[in-house]
């Protein structure tokens, strides 16, 4: 399957950069590249990508807005968006999230990691770096649990429970399933059913899910 990538960055080597990265790969097709926030909203629309690759700073609208609007559209449920920012600041991190993405790369980084994050994102997968992880999972630890489940969310089983503990911290699908013993179809499996019955878009969202409704508790709370 080839992945259809939109590329919003606003200094133009580094877009150039990146589009000839990933037009290098033969299984990414670079299918649009805009210098804007408000753009890559229009491009989105125009194209369908299955993954942005979404700068944080940019001119006319920043890249959590554009990935807000992107995301907000029902037409655009299968697009999934990669911030990329050399800002690894709370507000970019938590404002992206909020916002709907599925994964955050800081810049600099080996090529190779930029192609990985995108098959990973175009695969239902969410992508953040441990640190990210860290802070998502210490600002839950101050957040009292939602008094009530959101609307159409459904009770894991005990196993899915411990499923979703995994991924809470940041365990990958092959993790879980050495941890769990299970084998890797059947963790995926778990792991599909589980967003599913939290209505979550993706695993990022999921963990953002599941500490809001308090069906996991941070590593080390009491």
């Amino acid at each position: 399957m080839t992945i259809r990538v939109l590329i919003a960055e606003d200094q133009a080597i580094v877009r150039a950069g990146f589009q000839a990265l990933l037009d290098a790969q033969p299984d990414i097709d670079v299918a649009g590249a805009v210098s804007s926030g408000r753009a890559a909203v229009s491009a989105a629309h125009r194209l369908r990508p299955d993954v942005v690759l979404m700068d944080i700073r940019m001119p006319e609208m920043d890249g959590i807005e554009a990935t807000r609007r992107v995301l907000g559209d029902p037409a655009l449920a299968d697009t999934r968006v990669l911030i990329l920012t050399t800002f690894e600041l709370d507000d970019y991190v938590f404002g992206a999230l909020r916002a709907g993405a599925s994964g955050f790369l800081l810049k600099g980084g080996h090529p190779n990691e930029l192609v990985a994050a995108i098959h990973t994102v175009a695969a239902g997968e969410a992508l953040l770096t441990p640190s990210v992880t860290k802070r998502l999972i210490e600002a839950f630890v101050s957040r009292p649990p939602l008094a009530e489940a959101p609307d159409g969310m459904h009770d894991p089983t005990p196993r899915e429970r411990e499923v979703l503990e995994l991924v809470a911290v940041g365990h990958s699908n092959a993790e879980i399933a050495d941890a769990l013993q299970l084998s890797p179809l059947t963790a995926k499996t778990h792991v599909s059913r589980i967003l599913t019955k939290l209505k979550a878009r993706d695993r990022v969202q999921l963990v953002v899910t599941a500490y809001r409704a308090g069906l996991v508790a941070p590593p080390d709370s009491s």
